[in-house]
């Protein structure tokens, strides 16, 4: 039975790929991943966001171990004319019993790559400050912006602070116009 990981952009979505992404988003938010939603989430509320998730701005990129989907990241086109440049990575998951594998630095590698190829420059992100989600984004180069407390509600009811990070990806990039 092979473990080798396999990172791919998801531009349509069949059930089976809701289902699978559905358990994932329901795992990690059970989990106390800072992404956006409360436990416990709903299955009816997380199939209504997964099926919203794809946009022409709005890339997903999924890692699958034995054609399991195991892990997920969005990788957000910014389209205001003065944002061209840049994009942002939004809701980093990683299934719990699929993690330490090396899914998240992976997906981060694949989003890094795709947004070259959409001649982005600029990448930024934020994520709950404490979480080993820190360490991968430190380890791949992005650098602390800010943080600002009292940012996202936990499923406990405490605030807790977030953390920006930005990382450019080409310093020489002239934007064309």
């Amino acid at each position: 039975m092979s473990k080798q990981i396999s990172i791919e952009e998801i531009k349509e979505l069949s059930s089976v790929q809701i289902n699978e992404l559905c358990d994932l988003l329901i795992k990690v938010v059970e989990d106390d991943a800072s992404i956006g939603f409360l436990a416990p989430l709903k299955k009816d509320v997380a199939t209504e966001y997964i099926k919203s998730v794809i946009t022409p701005s709005n890339l997903l990129l999924v890692a699958k171990i034995n054609e399991k989907i195991v892990g997920s990241v969005q990788l957000e086109l910014a389209t205001k004319q003065n944002a061209t440049h840049r994009s942002e990575i939004a809701k980093l998951m990683t299934h719990p019993d699929y993690r330490r594998k090396g899914i998240g630095r992976q997906l981060m590698v694949k989003a890094e790559e795709i947004a070259r190829e959409h001649n982005r420059s600029l990448m930024i992100l934020d994520t709950r400050k404490g979480d080993a989600s820190n360490y991968l984004y430190q380890s791949l180069g992005y650098l602390e912006a800010g943080q600002i407390p009292n940012y996202a509600l936990s499923s406990t009811g405490k605030l807790d602070t977030t953390v920006y990070y930005y990382k450019v990806l080409d310093q020489n990039y002239l934007h064309t116009f």
